[in-house]
């Protein structure tokens, strides 16, 4: 009998040993989203960004020149070839069919964009906060598959800022005191409040350190360049009375916070600023090394301390000199969403002199609002500085169905045309309208479907009637989207909206949305995108009906007809019970998931319900002013008996009540009593319970046969 040879066994311990890092990370990557497939991946020397995807037998061979298009590779193949819709979220299982697919010719892209950006500021606070490994793997994980090479890393940076204000003699109690809640943490990095729902437990400070830990090590292996923060000012009250000659201001206002919650900004032309930057970047490294790129924004949404151009050029200039000084290399991604928010003052001449002092090539702008306003446009290209091309879409979480799909797919067009540096996504949350970012991240490279191909593969992905998508882009995806939510999701009014942060403003006809939705629900399947797709749909067809029933319960108020009135009342209170329903069929609606996602950071009882009331203040009344109120408005289960619901009911009986009485309805006494009611509910953060629908389709069909 013949000795089984050992030649395959060692020309495969060799290829092993002898894989690039790129390709054992995408290897990995592989393992991790399709196990049982077989996919080999072989980095190339190509000076241009490029991958070619063939089929060996039944074996996939990736080539690519870089980490990301490798991964990217992967990506398309899964979508395209194999129709599997990957979720960003880790408990969306991936769905592949079976045998492995085999491609007839092979597959090539490269990439038109060196930049590929993803995250907000904000999205650390309206979705990320209580985010663990398992949750953040599946994120970097997607980000891979969509080629994303330049994401935002700020998770952490507590701990360095611990260590910088201990140098300058401030106790522990007092820097605690000093940062914000977990959820309000991204406003406290941008300059913007103080203190809000603090002081921050040691326990979320150092978890937060080993998770950024994990999240950097894993980016990095995948060719990513984490964007890391750097000083942008803002210091402690204290600093004015250790440094008295140092030039710190006060911010004047922001969200209509109390001055106790208002930061102070130490200008860059101050020596001080250099110290602590060096201070802060050398601490930072210690902990999560660099990629040289960092991330800071000196104002936004808030006054510099001067408008004059010559001395806000001079602060750009000694900011930027401020981090080059520690790191020769230093790279800096600059927010361009304060030259769209404030206009009036960013002037064109200002701009210029601002991005002007900054070495060419230096300063990276995110065009932050594209679908709204190209910022590139009105500044000619950002005065010569690179810039990354982005879409928002999303404001503080907002659940609603927007974005001018056609629209922003010509400005990207145009972008690229016109030399954008890269192309990006700036979402403040997540939770609805995936799809629209992954669009914009297919068109970094050449070989993207045509629109209508793209649609078509997307619905093939959400198991979609053939040409839904398409319909659903050229009748409701049509405008962008700015605090929108459904009415319900905003503080009663008897008319219109009551406050900025929840316009419910439908740019199309709802029958249109209805038609779709029952589309859908005509080709049931079991599958994540399914289920989100059909509730998404149904949520929003139900609250735009809502807001049809308010002005109608409005003009039979208005005419003193109590019983059409008493009748709309009760359709509106048992829509509201309904759309409940049908929200908590989608597992990432739920309020009680959100709450004890904040409650697992806890180390002890009184921890957990300090987590639970930071997580339920910003979903509501969000903090201390009213500026704020509802802006993270979502439609969510929980959210919708326990906060949207009450509010409705009062106010129903209140305009009952003055029909019956024969009165005037006072908009102002409503309005106090809505105050203290929110208050009275915010107070303590509710215990929810969000049974799931035995079956969505047969749900979905009853609620249609109800409603519409």
């Amino acid at each position: 009998m013949s000795r089984p040879s050992l030649l395959p066994l060692l020309a495969a311990v060799f290829l092993v040993s002898c894989s690039t890092p790129a390709e054992k990370a995408a290897r990995e990557l592989a393992r991790r989203v399709a196990p049982s497939y077989r996919i080999q991946f072989r980095q190339t020397r190509d000076t241009a960004e490029c991958y070619t995807l063939r089929s060996k037998g039944r074996t996939l061979l990736i080539e690519g020149s870089t980490p990301s298009a490798l991964t990217a590779g992967l990506g398309r193949y899964l979508r395209e070839s194999c129709g599997a819709d990957i979720s960003w979220y880790a408990d969306d299982p991936i769905l592949l069919p079976s045998p492995q697919p085999v491609l007839p010719e092979p597959i090539r892209g490269k990439a038109l964009v060196g930049k590929r950006f993803f995250l907000n500021y904000c999205t650390f606070g309206y979705t990320l906060p209580w985010w663990k490994w398992q949750q953040w793997e599946r994120l970097i994980d997607w980000m891979a598959l969509q080629g994303v090479n330049l994401p935002l890393a700020i998770t952490g940076q507590e701990s360095s800022w611990q260590e910088v204000w201990r140098q300058h003699g401030l106790s522990d109690d007092r820097i605690r005191a000093w940062f914000t809640g977990p959820a309000h943490l991204p406003w406290h990095r941008m300059c913007n409040i103080d203190g809000v729902d603090g002081p921050l437990p040691q326990g979320w400070i150092d978890g937060q350190e080993a998770l950024q830990k994990q999240i950097l090590q894993r980016e990095r292996e995948l060719g990513m360049t984490p964007v890391l923060p750097a000083f942008a000012g803002h210091v402690p009250a204290e600093l004015k009375q250790l440094y008295p000659d140092a030039h710190i201001t006060d911010i004047k206002a922001w969200g209509g916070f109390p001055p106790e919650n208002l930061p102070h900004f130490l200008s860059p032309e101050d020596s001080l600023y250099a110290l602590i930057q060096r201070q802060f970047l050398e601490a930072q490294t210690r902990r999560y090394g660099t990629g040289h790129v960092y991330g800071f924004d000196l104002f936004n949404e808030v006054d510099p301390p001067s408008w004059d151009p010559e001395t806000l050029a001079r602060i750009g200039q000694k900011a930027f000199e401020s981090v080059s000084g520690v790191d020769p290399e230093a790279r800096w991604l600059q927010m361009g969403w304060l030259f769209y928010y404030d206009r009036k003052h960013w002037t064109p001449e200002v701009v210029k002199a601002y991005l002007e002092a900054i070495p060419k090539g230096k300063v990276t702008l995110l065009d932050y609002y594209t679908e709204n306003t190209p910022v590139w446009k009105f500044t000619e290209g950002f005065y010569g500085q690179p810039y990354i091309f982005c879409y928002l879409g999303n404001f503080g979480g907002n659940t609603r169905l927007a974005g001018p799909f056609r629209k922003e797919s010509e400005r990207i067009t145009e972008a690229l045309e016109a030399g954008a540096d890269g192309l990006g996504c700036t979402l403040e949350g997540f939770g609805v309208n995936r799809w629209l970012y992954e669009y914009v991240l297919d068109r970094a490279w050449d070989s993207v479907l045509p629109n209508d191909a793209w649609l078509e593969s997307l619905g093939r992905r959400h198991h979609a009637p053939e040409g839904l998508w398409k319909e659903l882009a050229d009748s409701v995806y049509i405008r962008g989207s700015f605090s929108e939510g459904p009415l319900l999701c905003g503080r009663p009014c008897r008319e219109g909206w009551q406050h900025w942060t929840v316009i419910h403003n439908t740019p199309y006809d709802n029958a249109i949305l209805v038609r779709a939705w029952r589309k859908l629900l005509d080709h049931p399947a079991d599958t994540p995108a399914w289920r989100a797709d059909a509730v998404l749909l149904g949520t929003q067809a139900l609250g735009n009906h809502f807001a049809l029933l308010r002005d109608a319960f409005t003009n039979a108020c208005t005419s003193r007809n109590y019983d059409e009135a008493a009748w709309l009342s009760s359709q509106m209170q048992q829509l509201l019970q309904d759309i409940a329903t049908l929200s908590a069929a989608d597992p990432h609606n739920s309020l009680r998931s959100w709450l004890k996602a904040a409650e697992s950071w806890a180390l002890d009882p009184a921890e957990k319900e300090y987590y639970r009331h930071n997580a339920w203040h910003i979903l509501t009344t969000w903090g201390t002013a009213p500026n704020l109120n509802d802006y993270a408005s979502r439609v969510w289960s929980g959210l919708v008996t326990r906060y949207y619901a009450p509010r409705w009911n009062l106010f129903l009986e209140s305009m009952l009540q003055s029909v019956a009485q024969g009165v005037p309805f006072s908009d102002e006494d409503f309005f106090r009593q809505c105050d203290t009611l929110e208050k009275n509910i915010v107070r303590e953060a509710p215990q929810v319970t969000e049974p799931v629908p035995a079956d969505l389709p047969a749900l979905c069909q009853d609620l249609l046969s109800r409603w519409f």
